[in-house]
């Protein structure tokens, strides 16, 4: 297994929306600012490092994942000078900062597409995917992820250009050596400036099949997604530029299995230090068959890291519903569904990632109408079933569960009006539930979602054994308990979750815990019950004895 140690594996990442965190300048939208006044917040908690979404200069057609100039900040967030003083004040209080990028596309308002749009005879007309049109239609039947064409016609060279996202989304042509190299002297001068890595967002997209046939289907991703091409790219940029920065790499990676992923992310490779998988989080719910598939998954993707890779474990993040809602009992086991996640996302193999207001079990946000939304996959997708004149109700009532708004609504710091977020009627509905679920709240009760989640970032960073043991699923076809155990130079530690809103007897399971010590467990009065039962949604870290 890779055990060599690296800062990033020991590392608690957390991910801030900037749009959403805290708001400095009362104009309802998170800024540099506001995220700097923060700090102390972050570090209390005990992170490592913060990963921005993205803060460049964009028109926000996709909240910042439409870049129109790489080396600006978009101006409702600030200014340069006030990303170098946050930089600087990350940097002073011994945490580190990563930056999204995004390399798939940028946006059609960036100077390199306005350029190759004008005409077919410049030095930008072949930066992005250009085809002539196919009887008066689209070039090929891909889709685009955000719904319809995954092309869009250009009357000036009339051609039709790719976007696998928005149509506002134009994607680059990595065939082209002048993008590559204008990317890369990008990634180097932010690296320069001293970032201390990227998330790098659809980063097995970048690569297009020669000759862009077409897909099986008009949505399936074998023509896109993950080629070799990718991983050359990958491999130079790594070479060329990364390798010369004591940084860390993530990539977001949709569609890749575990076969796929090790090419990313083996140390023999030099490409990538971890990627974002997919498989777990595109379980809808944790009934009795996708429970058992969720713990295959873990151990599918633990053989990664057996074999000389390294894992990321994340639950949610700004395109992701809240887990707690999602998977979990939000109601009334809140506060333990969201301590059992906690426990599981510091303990499973892997560096573990943290999205903003899962810290105080954050939960869904019930939006009323289509109007309340403001993710542009969401609202494409509306209305094109609405203008095929198919019934929407359905789809309404899915995304409710499902829409990327979910994580997206403003932290709840307090329960001042508009949650303490801004003074201001913030850019995106706040969950009314903020006046009971706050930062103010968590930081005031000692057992709260807050302090648990610190206690086990504290215990995590302590014992280096979760962070290098090796994993073993204890139980693997058991529908109601995940258990495991993490082992490291004599160490053991063992992990129960009981993922039902039941009571579990342990001996019925014929699960012993001799010779072991109670570390940690989500339920304040864990001594006032029977040791061998299992209250609803109980998590518990055991530790062996002769260890203490």
């Amino acid at each position: 297994m890779n055990k060599k140690k690296k800062w990033w594996k020991e590392a608690v990442v957390y991910q801030i929306y900037p749009r959403s965190f805290n708001d400095s300048n009362g104009d309802g939208i998170g800024d540099l600012n506001g995220i700097k006044e923060k700090l102390d917040y972050l570090k209390d908690l005990g992170i490592d490092v913060i990963w921005l979404s993205p803060i460049y200069k964009s028109p926000n057609d996709d909240n910042g994942y439409d870049i129109s100039d790489y080396y600006s900040i978009m101006e409702e967030f600030g200014t340069m000078d006030d990303f170098n003083k946050l930089l600087e004040q990350i940097h002073k209080k011994d945490m580190k900062l990563i930056m999204d990028l995004v390399i798939n596309h940028t946006s059609d308002e960036h100077q390199w597409f306005k350029r190759s749009a004008k005409d077919k005879n410049n030095k930008y007309s072949d930066y992005y995917i250009w085809r002539d049109p196919v009887d008066g239609e689209p070039p090929n039947n891909w889709e685009s992820r955000f719904s319809g064409s995954a092309w869009t016609y250009c009357e000036s060279r009339d051609q039709y250009y790719l976007h696998l996202f928005s149509k506002k989304q134009p994607d680059l042509n990595w065939e082209n050596q002048n993008v590559k190299n204008d990317i890369f002297k990008m990634i180097d001068w932010w690296l320069a400036k001293g970032i201390d890595g990227f998330r790098m967002d659809v980063i097995n997209f970048i690569a297009k099949e020669r000759g862009l046939p077409d897909s099986i289907r008009p949505d399936s991703p074998e023509k896109w997604s993950s080629l070799p091409k990718s991983h050359e790219i990958l491999n130079k940029l790594r070479k060329e530029v990364i390798d010369n920065y004591n940084v860390m790499t993530v990539g977001e990676t949709p569609f890749v299995t575990p076969k796929d992923g090790h090419k990313y992310v083996n140390n023999s490779r030099d490409e990538l230090d971890m990627i974002f998988h997919f498989e777990h989080v595109d379980l809808n719910d944790f009934n009795d068959k996708n429970f058992i598939k969720f713990k295959d998954i873990q151990s599918k993707w633990y053989k990664v890291q057996e074999k000389g890779g390294w894992l990321s474990q994340y639950f949610a993040n700004h395109d992701q519903p809240r887990p707690i809602s999602k998977f979990f009992n939000d109601n009334q086991y809140r506060e333990e569904s969201a301590k059992l996640i906690a426990m599981m996302l510091l303990t499973l193999p892997g560096t573990p990632y943290i999205y903003q207001g899962e810290e105080i079990g954050m939960t869904n946000v019930d939006f009323n109408s289509i109007e309340e939304y403001n993710d542009i996959r969401t609202i494409n997708k509306y209305y094109d079933l609405l203008n095929k004149n198919q019934n929407v109700d359905d789809f309404f009532n899915n995304i409710k569960q499902l829409s990327r708004d979910n994580a997206r609504t403003p932290m709840q710091w307090s329960n001042n009006k508009y949650a303490g977020f801004s003074d201001t009627k913030p850019w995106l509905k706040i969950n009314p539930n903020y006046n009971k679920i706050n930062v103010e709240n968590n930081l005031d009760d000692s057992n709260s979602v807050y302090h648990f989640y610190k206690k086990l970032i504290k215990y995590r960073k302590q014992n280096k054994g979760l962070i290098y043991g090796d994993y073993k699923d204890l139980l693997k076809l058991d529908k109601e308990l995940y258990y495991f155990k993490k082992t490291f130079q004599e160490k053991e530690f063992y992990v129960i979750l009981n993922f039902t809103d039941k009571i579990i007897d342990l001996e019925e399971k014929k699960v012993k815990f001799n010779y072991t010590q109670l570390e940690l467990c989500n339920y304040n009065n864990h001594n006032e019950y029977n040791e061998k039962k299992l209250q609803p949604y109980e998590a518990r870290l055991y530790k062996l004895k002769n260890e203490l």
